[in-house]
């Protein structure tokens, strides 16, 4: 039974109510977690507000130094964190050891940098006798909510600037995929002051407990475009400061002048990694006429050579049944003018696994284009110039990620300006950098990962005037 770790110490919750947790790859359980509620929450929120005090007083180097070991100790036990991250989410062995874990210490060894490189403006005189300057200043208790589809890399990209900037953090991971954040807290607990970092485990009520609480000075989610909106409903009652990153449908603007093997290569990497349960996934592909058919059939020939469910597989399973009901139920609902050109189905008769899908024919107007999949499907779309395929592209509620696919470098830069997304990527698809912020628009929510960005996010400006 998984418990929570406050100031450093397990701590079972305060009534029996348990959660069951299920291996994606065989829906069969796999372990069982507490279900915390207001007395569970009410423990770590007091933890992280006594230990606040003393953190936000450390100095720099002194928070640089706790997190390079944190990021020391996750590289040393990445086995183990491995293994936990499989067992709930069946990903593939080697994206969890050579992609997903090095990046969570790339992360960590980031902020611990930053932590020591907070700028600010200069001291001066801007009324005569008197000197200004501005601190910047950590917010204070921050309750986190990080999501299930990349359970341990969201945790740290969300403990990592709040802890370097001198907050103190009560995380709650997904309810199915808990246990790389209790592994997390449990080495952190080498490393930090006793309630500088907690985890509560739990439901959706745990988290809003969690939002909802007096102690509670920033919220921070990752997740769906509803949860945010819960979140800063709640949120919006106390006036607590939000950070929110949510849904997103990126589109794909591909044109006349691509080598078309080529990128139906590339947008089949990014739409199928993780089985397209990433808020920048692939998904939405509009396509110039004249590269349509072809763009069409190519796709299809990657998506059928795309494997999952076998011992060698480019991704895992859905998270959850739940996940995959949803994710077939787009597919059910398709209307007759839509066509399924491979899979839409399930691939195995044990887990959650669902096969790459490519459906062209689709219009603006259909579900399946509108929301947002989160499965390992790509949708196709028709269109006859650029100012068509800037309209389709902005067309849905989301503002999270885009790619533009040309040679045309004018083009290029035309296009991504007119983009109403936080991210537009040219020529790619997917990739993101630590120097580089993450964070959209619209409904894809506001405030940013990773980054400069992402550590001011987690401080307050404080203007200090002295009369001379």
């Amino acid at each position: 039974m998984l418990t929570n770790v406050v100031a450093g110490r397990h701590r079972p919750a305060s009534t029996g109510s348990a959660l069951t947790l299920v291996d994606p790859s065989t829906g069969t359980t796999s372990g069982h977690t507490v279900n915390s509620r207001q007395s569970d929450v009410d423990e770590a929120m007091t933890a992280a507000a006594s230990a606040f005090p003393r953190w936000r007083r450390s100095t720099p180097a002194e928070r640089q130094r706790a997190l390079l070991a944190l990021a020391d100790a996750l590289e040393s036990g990445a086995e183990t964190f491995a293994d936990a991250e499989i067992r709930e989410t069946g990903k593939p062995r080697r994206v969890v050891l050579d992609e997903e874990i090095p990046e969570c210490v790339s992360a960590l060894r980031f902020f611990a940098g930053a932590a020591r490189l907070l700028e600010g403006t200069a001291a001066t005189e801007y009324a005569p006798g008197h000197t200004s300057f501005v601190r910047r200043e950590p917010v204070g208790v921050c309750a986190q909510i990080a999501p299930w589809n990349y359970p341990l890399m969201m945790a740290v990209w969300k403990i990592a600037p709040a802890l370097a900037a001198g907050n103190t953090v009560v995380l709650k991971p997904a309810e199915t995929t808990p246990s790389t954040a209790v592994l997390l807290a449990e080495t952190a607990a080498e490393q930090l002051p006793p309630g500088t970092f907690n985890v509560v485990l739990g439901d959706r009520d745990t988290g809003r407990a969690l939002v909802s609480h007096p102690l509670t000075d920033l919220v921070s989610i990752t997740g769906s475009t509803r949860a945010g909106i819960d979140v800063a409903t709640t949120a919006a009652a106390d006036l607590k400061r939000t950070h929110l990153e949510l849904g997103g449908n990126a589109p794909l603007l591909v044109f006349g002048d691509v080598d078309v093997a080529e990128t139906a290569e590339g947008i089949c990497a990014a739409a199928f990694y993780n089985a397209g349960q990433d808020c920048t996934a692939a998904s939405r592909v509009l396509a110039h006429e004249s590269v349509y058919d072809e763009l069409v059939a190519a796709l299809t020939k990657a998506a059928a050579g795309t494997r999952t469910a076998t011992a060698d597989a480019d991704f895992g399973p859905l998270n959850s049944a739940a996940q995959l009901s949803r994710v077939q139920g787009l597919i059910d609902r398709l209307g007759d003018h839509a066509e399924l050109r491979t899979g839409g189905r399930r691939a195995a008769d044990h887990g959650f696994f669902f096969s790459p899908t490519v459906i062209a024919n689709l219009r603006q107007d259909d579900e399946i284009v509108q929301e947002e999949i989160f499965g390992p499907v790509i949708t196709v779309q028709r269109f006859a110039s650029e100012a068509e395929a800037v309209a389709l592209a902005n067309d849905v509620r989301y503002g999270l990620a885009a790619s533009v696919w040309t040679r045309d470098h004018a083009r290029a830069l035309r296009v991504s300006a007119e983009l109403d997304f936080g991210c537009v990527w040219v020529n790619t698809h997917g990739p993101l950098v630590l120097e580089m912020p993450h964070g959209g628009f619209r409904h894809s929510g506001h405030g940013k990962d990773l980054s400069a960005y992402s550590f001011a996010e987690y401080t307050r400006v404080k203007h200090v005037m002295s009369r001379l």
